[in-house]
């Protein structure tokens, strides 16, 4: 596509300002654009018209804050060639409508962590594959009673703060969001240290009471990771880190909550929603399982057993990370909530957008905002395309593409 070449994608459906309107979407250079300037001001026309998503639902691209790998790659685990493994995730996400994803790692040795973590550099997306925002580590500063699914013999206290974060890590330059939970010794001093250097902290695999959660969110800290999971049961003498969705912090808390229809019940979803509307963030939590059939795979250290899509630590019942893409927890939590539609797409593209304080730019469909977007059915929500920064990445086969005036090497199936 040459430069300042202009796109309008003809008459659908456009979820924008938390509402659904039809009119056209006008792109140039990777950047949604106002029509009224290119009409009025610069007396142009489109020089592509596309008429082929005509009665489509056009909504922002998907973000996914927590994912862990999929299609047979594990991030924590696959040491050898993390540049193909990142690639291939990347790529088939588009078919879901994820345009941005944050690879996440799970708690590890600290040799795993020097030989992945370089290699995950955040890099703008196009037809190879979705956005990397940058890594989530999850672990290993987190309560040894609540684990999960994370291997035990790794798992350590930030005792010196950020110190003791880097000395694990090593540099911080590809990371995104760190996980750790507000009780341990050090904690707060790593959560202020994480915040300065611009690094968004989620509480998580947690034992804190309440007040231990405001005060990982007075130091810094804004999300939490998948709720209700791995923290202490909500109680009304102390209700934990659930606390936070109804507490008094001054910053709005955002939380990951995972709508795989197995994690999280119906119940507790429109239990969150209805109680913190704002900062309901979807996440697919989605690990190497994701896209293949049942069987054994792995998680970092640990390994997994996949029955019947539910996945679990081998020879145990705890719950191991989703089988799920994001775009079917969209559905899954829309069935469950009956929440509105507009609200349902918002969950998995403006929130996440916010909660990591990128939403001027992606998230959204506002004018100046990236291009990047999905065209879904409006009642199936069925994935029919994804662009990124104005470049179709994807498109599904029941697309006509007769319709689309772009280049055939700009069109990805």
């Amino acid at each position: 596509m040459k430069e300042n070449s202009i796109i309008r994608i003809h008459d659908c459906y456009i979820l924008r300002d938390g509402k659904i309107i039809k009119e056209d979407l006008w792109i140039r250079n990777g950047v949604i654009v106002n029509p009224e300037q290119i009409f009025y001001v610069e007396q142009a026309e489109a020089d592509h018209t596309i008429k082929a998503f005509e009665n489509l639902l056009i909504a922002p691209g998907f973000i996914d804050i927590q994912i862990n790998g999929g299609w047979g790659i594990d991030f924590s685990y696959d040491s050898d060639n993390v540049e193909h493994g990142v690639k291939t995730v990347a790529k088939k996400l588009l078919a879901h409508g994820v345009t941005s994803f944050c690879p996440t790692m799970v708690t590890s040795d600290k040799d795993k962590y020097a030989k992945i973590l370089p290699k995950i550099k955040k890099a703008q997306g196009g037809p190879e594959g979705a956005t990397v925002l940058g890594v989530h580590l999850e672990g290993p500063f987190i309560s040894l009673a609540k684990k999960g699914a994370h291997a035990d013999e790794y798992i350590r206290n930030p005792d010196k703060g950020l110190e003791s974060l880097e000395e694990v890590y090593g540099s911080l330059d590809n990371v995104n969001i760190v996980t750790i939970a507000p009780e341990l010794p050090g904690a707060l001093d790593a959560i202020k240290g994480l915040t300065k250097k611009g690094i968004k902290v989620a509480l998580g695999h947690s034992s804190a009471s309440l007040a231990e959660g405001e005060d990982g969110v007075k130091s810094g800290a804004n999300l939490i990771t998948h709720l209700f999971n791995a923290m202490l049961p909500f109680h009304h003498r102390d209700p934990g880190l659930v606390g936070l969705l109804a507490s008094t912090t001054e910053r709005q808390v955002y939380y990951g909550i995972i709508s795989d229809g197995i994690h999280t019940h119906p119940a507790a979803l429109r239990i969150a929603c209805r109680t913190n509307r704002d900062g309901l963030v979807l996440v697919s939590d989605a690990f190497a399982a994701q896209g293949l059939a049942d069987g054994t795979y792995r998680i970092g250290p640990m390994a997994v057993s996949v029955d019947n899509g539910r996945a679990y630590v081998a020879g145990t019942k705890t719950l191991c990370g989703s089988t799920t893409a994001l775009d079917e927890c969209v559905k899954t939590f829309k069935e469950s909530t009956d929440c509105t539609l507009e609200y349902a797409l918002q969950t998995a593209s403006l929130h996440p957008a916010k909660a990591l304080g990128i939403d001027h730019k992606k998230g959204n469909l506002n004018f100046g905002c990236d291009a990047d977007f999905v065209v879904l059915h409006p009642k199936t929500l069925k994935v029919m395309s994804t662009w990124i920064n104005g470049e179709m990445v994807f498109v599904d086969e029941e697309i006509s593409i007769t319709n689309i005036q772009l280049n055939a090497k700009n069109l990805t199936r």
